[in-house]
């Protein structure tokens, strides 16, 4: 599947400026929020949130759709199951 394809973001998450484990915290909440099948969108300047979010997925059953860094932003797209 390609990003293109993808339903349109539902939530958008910034979590810029946060560290462990407020960035994963704040993402499970947010998931929590959302209709199954949605999108959600989370920016992250925490290094650590590339382990904690591919994690975090692995474990709830979400799925990690994308995933980027650019200049010490991450960026990543979670579809809630």
């Amino acid at each position: 599947m390609t990003v293109t394809s993808l339903k349109p973001v539902a939530r958008e998450l910034d979590a810029s400026g946060l560290s462990c484990p407020l960035p994963i915290l704040k993402t499970k909440k947010a998931i929590g929020g959302l209709e199954t099948g949605d999108v959600l969108r989370v920016v992250s300047t925490d290094p650590g949130s590339l382990n904690d979010i591919e994690s975090f997925c692995k474990q709830t059953g979400n799925d990690l759709l994308a995933s980027s860094e650019h200049d010490g932003s991450y960026e990543f797209l979670i579809r809630k199951n």
